[in-house]
């Protein structure tokens, strides 16, 4: 299987590299009838990284460990469903998955786009193809970074999992983050085709939209498991840390958030064409920046591999791919020229521009911030980390601009708005926004940034209630519908609309999550069986916490010991918590890795009991507790599943469509022959 794998990966290297060629040969010397090889080539890449991803699969799942890669993510106590998560769980296996992935999303891009746009077909899968053979060359080409590569001898057994690889939420995470990073590809080389045949109208973005769409939605949601991760398995009891990894796919998803908002002027009033070209060959630049980040070892990271050269061929790639995608941009700048101008600042034109300008600066400080310590290596010799504290000043400002343009925005009309409209518009949402104030003034809250965010938070209900409401009544009032009805119907004719004032919905509940996070207590105590502590609750009550003992036994690939704590709140008994320290061992008990914990955790929408056990001294019945009482925790999931409804109401097919400039027909040549091939 190994040398079916080694086979596989220098076949899709050579059809990639041949193909992506001859794409550039053909439009460059007019030769349409190279377009079905075109494709297939698309379709052979695909098919050789998936017998090279099956070669891989069937070594993990029959243990073998003469394969390097095997040996070092697997054990034969490895529970099976882990054995999927070692497939991408160290470099050389999501070099792989990226490549297969990509493969895969190369040839459907070919198969499903409409036939309006089948010219620029050829150039996505020059882009598609060249992308996926320079993955491919890292593996047979850089150093370590073979899956297939294979020991001198066959250990009796493998190293196994990271612990901390080992829970449910690593089965997702990674995968769609990677879906996220690699999908981007193609609203890139749909770009760059665009540019390249000089079909710069709407019709690109038509092209490309669910593309975009759905890395966005990929991205979403693997930003929100790793924080679902990062809070259940590093035993500290946040969700985002400003680590350089979690910055590094923050990046494109903040670009990529821009650049949905600024199409949006471009469909309406044919702004911004320069900008949104830049915005989304910039975001797929910071898919390479991130992956460069991850492998390089240039910045330290509990989320990245370990150090070596693999990280410079990116580097490399996002030098040349800079330049040459910029270069394009820069030769077709007059072909860009607007079609209108900004009319007013009291504008939905403007609102979005605001947007813009916030995303692209917050993506910016948090670059500079995670750069920071390779830029003062570079200078003073000195390597200088940057803290959460810097990335929260420049941030929480940034993000309270954003989260009000995002209940200003749909309240504003196109063009210029009257003074009379935006009384009209404005009244509801206002109000809504002073009453959530006032009544958390009431309630006791004084924290400066807690008031403005959760004020603004009401602001932005209030902006969505109010059109979803309007909405509904008018299709309550002009086709006599029930107000379940028109609601349903209301959002099925208008998916992009209403899908977008969800996801904002989930953006609200991202900011009450965090600014929850900011009351959070905690406590460090050392407690012997039947010995009690307290804790309060930042919402007014008190929990008691009785420590019952300590137990210990084997599961599955690890020995375990459990400490279980009492707990009551104001006197009342809810029920028990457990919190466990685990040593992984290999299957013939021989210990792997670092004892590792698992927190306790008893959960509802208010807040989070949080408990970590530290361990005991040996010979003593004595353990060390650390206690958090984390408030509003489960909204950031709940925000997380809104999000993605929204964006997937937003990308379902329907719904009505841009009209672009109609190409007069041509009977000859190289997009007669493309348009006329089947879909």
């Amino acid at each position: 299987m190994t040398l079916l794998g080694h086979f596989a990966l220098w076949a899709a290297f050579l059809i990639g590299v041949w193909s992506a060629g001859l794409a550039f040969f053909a439009r460059w010397q007019d030769r349409p009838e190279l377009s079905l090889a075109i494709r297939r080539g698309s379709y052979a890449v695909c098919a050789a990284l998936l017998v090279a991803s099956a070669a891989l699969w069937k070594g993990l799942f029959s243990h073998d460990f003469n394969i390097e890669y095997v040996a070092a993510y697997t054990s034969r106590n490895l529970p099976e469903y882990y054995l999927v998560t070692a497939f991408w769980a160290g470099q050389k296996g999501s070099l792989l998955f990226w490549a297969v992935v990509l493969g895969i999303f190369g040839a459907l891009a070919q198969a499903l786009t409409s036939n309006r746009f089948k010219d620029l077909l050829p150039y996505v899968a020059g882009v598609t193809n060249i992308t996926a053979a320079f993955f491919i060359a890292v593996m047979l080409f850089g150093e370590g970074a073979n899956p297939f590569e294979r020991l001198s001898f066959t250990p009796a057994d493998g190293r196994g999992l990271n612990p901390q690889l080992q829970n449910p939420g690593m089965i997702a995470h990674p995968p769609t983050l990677y879906l996220g990073y690699i999908s981007l590809a193609v609203p890139f080389a749909f770009a760059i085709a665009a540019l390249m045949a000089r079909r710069l109208d709407a019709g690109w973005i038509i092209a490309m939209r669910k593309w975009a769409l759905a890395s966005w939605i990929f991205l979403s949601i693997g930003i929100t498991i790793g924080m679902w991760w990062a809070y259940l398995e590093l035993g500290w009891g946040g969700v985002w840390a400003w680590d350089p990894v979690e910055n590094a796919s923050l990046l494109p998803w903040l670009t990529l958030t821009a650049f949905l908002h600024s199409v949006m002027i471009q469909e309406k009033r044919g702004m911004l064409k320069r900008w949104n070209m830049g915005l989304i060959i910039g975001t797929f630049l910071l898919t390479i920046f991130g992956t460069f980040i991850t492998r390089s070892g240039v910045i330290a990271s509990v989320h990245s591999f370990t150090q070596s050269s693999v990280g410079y061929f990116f580097l490399g790639f996002l030098l040349v791919t800079a330049i040459l995608s910029f270069t394009l941009l820069y030769t077709r700048w007059p072909d860009l020229e607007p079609e209108a101008e900004l009319e007013s600042l009291a504008s939905r034109e403007a609102a979005f521009l605001f947007n813009n300008l916030a995303l692209v600066g917050i993506a910016f400080s948090v670059m500079w911030g995670t750069l920071f310590p390779i830029i003062s290596e570079a200078v003073r010799g000195t390597k200088i980390t940057v803290g959460p504290p810097f990335f929260n000043k420049v941030n929480i400002p940034l993000g309270l601009f954003l989260l009000l343009l995002t209940g200003i925005g749909p309240l504003i009309a196109w063009r210029k708005a009257s003074a009379a409209n935006l009384q009209r518009q404005f009244i509801v949402p206002t109000v809504t926004g002073l009453v959530t104030t006032v009544a958390l003034l009431l309630a006791g809250l004084r924290d400066g940034w807690a008031l403005a965010a959760l004020g603004i938070s009401g602001f932005v209900v209030g902006t969505i209630g109010q059109e979803f409401w309007r909405g509904v009544r008018a299709r309550h009032v002009m086709h006599d519908e029930s107000i379940p009805v028109a609601l349903v119907r209301l959002m099925g004719r208008n998916r992009r609309r209403y899908g977008g004032y969800i996801v904002h919905v989930g953006i609200v509940l991202y900011f009450v999550a965090f600014t929850g996070l900011a009351f959070r207590t905690k406590a460090e105590v050392d407690l012997v069986p039947g010995q009690s502590t307290t804790i309060a609750s930042p919402f007014g009550w008190t929990y008691e916490l009785t420590h019952l003992g300590i137990s210990q036994y084997s599961a599955l690939n690890r020995q375990v010991s459990a400490a279980t704590l009492e707990v009551k709140r104001d006197g009342v008994r809810i029920g028990t918590i457990k919190s466990e320290k685990r040593q992984h061992v290999d299957s013939f008990g021989n210990r792997l890795f670092e004892p590792s914990t698992e927190v306790g955790l008893r959960s509802d929408l208010r807040e989070d009991l949080y408990v970590v056990y530290g361990g005991s001294p040996d010979g003593t019945e004595r353990s060390h507790f650390v206690l958090q009482v984390n408030p509003l925790v489960a909204w950031f999931w709940i925000g997380g599943a809104v999000l993605v409804l929204g964006g997937m109401l937003t990308m379902w097919p329907g719904g009505p469509q841009v009209k672009t400039k109609r190409r007069a027909p041509v009977q000859a040549g190289y997009e007669a022959t493309l348009t006329g091939m089947p879909s």
